[in-house]
């Protein structure tokens, strides 16, 4: 199965430590990215979230735990993961998310998109509110918490939260604010997003 993430890590490894290290450091993320893939951590899952945990969140798991593997310290592991999240990752949700904005009736069809992908989706548990002019989202159980607390590397995801604020800032049409995340330890995400 091809995982684009996987093709971005690499892609990262070789650019921040040179060919020979970061191919290295790739071969052992992938090697544990396929043993996370077959962990008991993923059995009992619906296929739409084992299609998320393998395309999305488990490479990051993986890369996240390699580091650490690999003598790096937590705080230098983050600063990677970081930089990985905001620079590939959220910029390219963000660039994405610029696009869509240039159709006509954006915030309309954005907000109806989103509220029925939350309502329909099983990796996250939420409620919802919205107005013509905003819309909030409260989730209480979301899959890339989960993970992360079933791959004992809790404090990866908040890294994961903190991405969406590049996925979603300085756009022209859509405003995006939130005050709690379950990655930062707190009870739920409060999403509030408003029409500029």
């Amino acid at each position: 199965m091809k995982v684009k993430r996987q093709e971005q890590i690499m892609a990262f490894l070789i650019e921040e430590f040179g060919q020979d290290r970061g191919s290295a450091l790739f071969d052992t993320q992938e090697q544990l990215f396929h043993t996370l893939i077959e962990s008991k951590n993923t059995e009992n899952k619906s296929k739409s979230q084992q299609k998320t945990l393998i395309q999305t969140i488990l490479p990051c798991v993986a890369l996240y735990k390699t580091l650490l593997q690999e003598g790096f310290s937590e705080e230098e592991t983050s600063a990677y993961l970081q930089k990985y999240m905001f620079t590939i990752v959220g910029a390219n949700m963000h660039s994405s998310m610029a696009k869509m904005e240039r159709i006509p009736g954006f915030f309309f069809l954005y907000s109806s998109i989103f509220r029925k992908v939350m309502r329909s989706s099983d990796l996250h548990e939420s409620t919802q509110d919205h107005t013509s002019a905003s819309f909030d989202v409260t989730i209480t159980k979301c899959l890339w918490h989960t993970a992360c607390v079933e791959n004992n590397c809790p404090k990866l995801c908040h890294i994961f939260c903190d991405a969406d604020n590049v996925t979603y800032g300085v756009l022209k049409k859509l405003a995006f604010y939130r005050t709690k995340t379950l990655g930062w330890g707190e009870d739920y995400c409060d999403f509030h997003f408003s029409r500029k």
